[in-house]
């Protein structure tokens, strides 16, 4: 029997000192029934002449270039409208996934019988070396506690697509991950983590994880703009999502030797 296809969506921007190794992080999975469909946004380096390359080796790359610079949310959602996969998984440009990330979560989800699953992963810094940080997943995320914070790492999460449908992206620069993660677990239902670590996150300097204000008024742009709460309404959320943030989401990050 066939086993399902899973769509890969990948937006990419001047990401020529990375993207190679995200690539080939697919390519490597012990899951091979995948599709990977990378967006470039008009990138300015050699993403797109890198990306075009694999393209001609492997044709499960599909690779599509915007006409002018449109941001992640546009990129990831002219992918997902390319996207002919069962499942849908995420993995920005400068992400690598550790090569069972799509069996243990595609054979979780059929086992259970469940539309979204997430896990924990680790972080790396711009060189790819390890920061012995890990952020653990919590054993499942509901609407509720999403809308506290966002707890599926974009990088880790895929969901059935054939049962829930595909679900876009708010097009706004920044933070539409969570957004359309709380557009999944609303219609898809609970979803649920794995412990284990199945990705590494970059971080690099000057991105919305590294500068937590930023991070903040995008935060407030969500529940005001997508969410359509009033200013009040969002600044009560903005205070839930900073006591959720420093006591609880605190906790998921683990440091070792």
């Amino acid at each position: 029997m066939q086993r399902p296809l899973v769509s890969i969506i990948m937006p990419a921007y001047n990401s020529n000192n990375y993207i190679a190794s995200s690539i080939a992080s697919v390519i490597s999975q012990d899951y091979q029934n995948w599709e990977l469909i990378i967006v470039d946004d008009f990138s300015k380096d050699e993403t797109f002449k890198i990306i075009s390359a694999f393209s001609e080796k492997d044709k499960r790359i599909k690779v599509f270039r915007n006409k002018s610079n449109r941001g992640a949310g546009f990129s990831r959602n002219k992918a997902l409208k390319e996207a002919n996969g069962e499942f849908i998984a995420f993995l920005d440009a400068d992400d690598l996934w550790k090569k069972e990330k799509l069996s243990k979560q595609l054979n979780f989800c059929l086992e259970n019988k469940v539309n979204i699953v997430y896990s924990s992963y680790e972080k790396i810094d711009e060189q790819g070396k390890l920061l012995k940080q890990k952020i653990e997943s919590l054993p499942f995320v509901n609407y509720q506690k999403l809308m506290r914070s966002n707890y599926i790492g974009n990088l880790t999460g895929m969901y059935n697509a054939a049962k829930i449908g595909k679900i876009y992206l708010p097009e706004i620069r920044k933070r539409q991950d969570w957004a359309m993660w709380l557009a999944v677990v609303e219609k898809g239902g609970t979803a649920h983590g794995i412990e284990d670590s199945l990705a590494f996150y970059r971080i690099r300097k000057g991105s919305v994880s590294e500068n937590k204000f930023a991070m903040l008024s995008y935060n407030f742009k969500i529940y005001n703009q997508v969410l359509g709460f009033g200013k009040l309404k969002s600044l009560y959320w903005m205070f839930v999502f900073l006591g959720e943030h420093f006591l609880v989401k605190s906790k998921q990050t683990v440091s070792f030797d």
